[in-house]
């Protein structure tokens, strides 16, 4: 019993896997097979941690992050917005706070 329903859960998961190169294929669209991973629970998307969950930020890039010194002018403040705003979908009231960086620095984005 428990065989026959993996072997429908795998027949599901191959009949999408094919949906997918189908459209891969009619955009033109190239894959990388080094960097496929078939089967796996989450996986690594531009940055972004993929499961069942959603997207979520990847660990590894807050550390980067926080790890970076504390800007000690306009450009280095311009290049930290410019590293947190790949992940402003993720940080609570982002433009909020990038305004008040901005207009404390004398700059307006």
């Amino acid at each position: 019993m428990i065989s026959r329903c993996m072997m429908i859960f795998f027949y599901k998961c191959l009949q999408s896997l094919s949906l997918i190169l189908e459209r891969c294929i009619e955009t033109n669209l190239v894959l990388n097979y080094e960097k496929c991973y078939f089967m796996v629970e989450q996986g690594i998307v531009f940055g972004h941690i993929a499961s069942l969950r959603g997207l979520e930020v990847d660990k590894a890039k807050i550390d980067v992050i926080s790890s970076l010194s504390y800007p000690s002018c306009v450009r280095e403040v311009c290049s930290f917005l410019g590293h947190i705003g790949f992940y402003r979908r993720f940080i609570k009231d982002y433009s909020t706070l990038v305004q008040i960086i901005s207009q404390r620095n004398g700059f307006y984005v």
